[in-house]
């Protein structure tokens, strides 16, 4: 008996149990995703604008990295083209006091030109073809022998490409000390006229000194390497991979150019990675800067906080739901009831306003529903009878018996002088246009076909009056396919023919097509008469009722009227003029496929 009673208790407040179950889990599904979402948008939003922070910090090493190649540059362009150099590193020894005058001459030079490399701890060495050496420095780094230097692996490589200022890496041992690690620069020096080596510049540089140019921007995690075209480390803040080769570490700096990307996730050295690069086309060097996904996100999503938020967030949600929704349904079910009793088509029995605040405002809403559906129903009919109204009166003066008659005397005539291949041509025009107008005024067709019957249209113009008004067609090709109603664009295309150039002897009609976001635009220009239109046609772009009246019967307000009727208030039909400039009217119609 008890069980009988509860099973009707539930039954009666179904509408509670349901919404509250629908409620429940909606909650709980919404908290979950958006925690999701917002935790991984969080991560996004926070490296890419971490990634966007440090590009611009690549930009900045750059162009240090660009002032230092410049002054190197402009230092091996400096030596390349002193004769003083040249005789000291290609000639044969001849007597001491010439070779000596020879080298105070050279080394006055060269410490001139290496005062302009004082900002950088770097010092020039350079190897003549004659087997002479000069460094720039007391105490050189690059303790090798002039014939030591002409064998060893850093200038072959660079008489690989003798026209190119080359960066590479060495590492020189230096007993039970740490090894020297140097960046040195080298350019072979050759005769422009013959390309024959006379010589080899070295610039060098130690690679904790090249460093300077990045270091103060990178941090645990937040790495940064130079490396060349041949993916080898020449100088990182990370030692242990100065030197190294990493042929992927270049693969994914090539992609990131070739495809423009700003940054990419990479798992590089074992470790997930955002990778950013930029390329240095003048020393031909990649900057790659990689942030440790992990320690860059940090502690930036405390899932145990996030975890007791959303129970908390949960339960607090449940209960005002449950107080809500039970307070609700009394009152709701027995607006349902009212409104239940309402005729299908009883618009005028309005529902009984009471209960709670809540139903009380949907009882508001639903009677100012029944009113406004009333109005619209009264609107409904009477935009029905004007769009009836409105096609008829199309259908009605489709054919202007004036224009056939014209049409058909001008084919006798033509018949009568023999000119029967041209009176045939105007013949099959004529019925193209017949049959295009035959049918439903509202049907559509392609824009192709429109096409095909405008030309008819000006063929018959031109054998009735001659060619003094060309039409020119420009048509964007994707709007081939398009459909527009029929008697929409003719008709402008005969007003300015008839109307357009009552004053100038001869003129041009210009008819456009194009797409313009979700709309196809078609215009129908021409450059002649135009006429005066006072603020109000201006301001709405469209001619009153009477003034240049179109052959067809249908003027522009109907065109207009026919089309917002049609397709709503986006659409529709505007018209600019100017006496003496000609005029333009634009057709706006959606984009109909079939």
């Amino acid at each position: 008996m008890r069980m009988n009673k509860h099973i009707e208790k539930l039954k009666h407040n179904g509408l509670f149990v349901k919404m509250f179950l629908i409620m429940v889990i909606s909650i709980v599904a919404v908290s979950i995703t958006t925690t999701w979402t917002t935790i991984r948008v969080s991560e996004r939003v926070f490296m890419e604008t971490f990634s966007i922070t440090n590009t611009k910090i690549i930009n900045q090493i750059d162009h240090s990295m660009n002032s230092f190649n410049y002054s190197v540059v402009q230092a091996a362009n400096m030596i390349s083209q002193s004769g003083v150099i040249r005789g000291y590193l290609s000639e044969s020894d001849q007597d001491s006091l010439h070779n000596l005058r020879s080298y105070y001459r050279m080394d006055d030079i060269m410490h001139r030109i290496a005062s302009g490399l004082d900002t950088y701890d770097m010092e020039i060495k350079v190897v003549g073809a004659n087997g002479r050496l000069y460094t720039t420095s007391d105490n050189s780094r690059l303790k090798l022998s002039a014939e030591e230097l002409t064998k060893d692996p850093l200038t072959l490589r660079a008489l690989e490409e003798p026209r190119k200022l080359l960066y590479q890496y060495v590492e020189l041992g230096n007993g039970d000390q740490s090894p020297q690690r140097l960046l040195i620069a080298t350019k072979p020096l050759l005769v422009h006229a013959t390309g024959d080596v006379y010589g080899m510049i070295y610039f060098i540089m130690p690679e904790n000194e090249f460093a300077r140019f990045y270091e103060a921007y990178t941090s645990e995690g937040n790495d940064v390497i130079v490396m060349n075209t041949e993916g080898t480390i020449l100088s990182s803040n990370r030692k242990d991979w100065t030197g190294q080769a990493d042929g992927e570490l270049m693969q994914f700096a090539k992609e990131m150019e070739e495809r423009e990307i700003p940054y990419q996730n990479r798992d590089v050295i074992g470790r997930e990675q955002i990778v950013l690069s930029q390329y240095l086309p003048l020393p031909n060097l990649y900057i790659v800067n990689l942030i440790d996904t992990e320690q860059a996100i940090g502690e930036l999503t405390n899932m145990k906080a996030i975890l007791i938020s959303i129970v908390i967030i949960v339960g607090i949600s449940l209960v005002i739901v449950f107080t809500v929704s039970r307070r609700l349904t009394k009152s709701l079910t027995r607006l349902v009831k009212q409104i239940s009793t309402i005729s299908k088509y009883d618009f005028d029995h309005k529902a009984t306003i009471g209960g709670s605040y809540e139903t009380r405002q949907l009882g508001l809403a639903f009677n100012s529903m029944l009113d406004e559906l009333q109005e619209y129903v009264k609107k409904l009919v009477q935009t029905e009878k004007e769009k009836r109204n409105a096609e008829l009166e199309a259908l009605q003066g489709q054919i202007n018996p004036h224009f056939l008659y014209n049409t058909l005397a001008s084919v006798k005539f033509m018949v009568q002088q023999g000119n029967r291949d041209k009176a045939a041509d105007t013949i099959n025009a004529l019925i193209s246009l017949l049959q295009n107008v035959v049918g439903n005024v509202s049907e559509t067709i392609p824009l192709s076909q429109e096409l095909v019957n405008m030309r008819h249209y000006v063929l018959i113009n031109h054998v009735r009056y001659g060619e003094r008004i060309k039409v020119h067609y420009f048509i964007s090709p994707d709007c081939m396919g398009y459909h527009v109603p029929k008697l929409i664009i003719q008709p402008f295309i005969e007003n300015a023919f008839f109307h357009g150039f009552n004053r100038k002897a001869e003129g041009n009609v210009y008819f456009m097509a194009s797409k313009e976001s979700d709309a196809l635009v078609c215009e129908v220009v021409d450059d002649g008469d135009g006429f005066a239109m006072d603020k109000e046609e201006a301001k709405l772009g469209l001619v009153p009722r009477g003034k240049r009246q179109l052959f067809t019967g249908i003027g522009v307000h109907n065109v207009h009227d026919r089309l917002k009727l049609l397709y709503g208030d986006d659409y529709g039909v505007t018209i600019s003029s100017e006496p003496g400039e000609g005029t333009r009217v634009k057709i706006r119609i959606p984009l109909l496929e079939t």
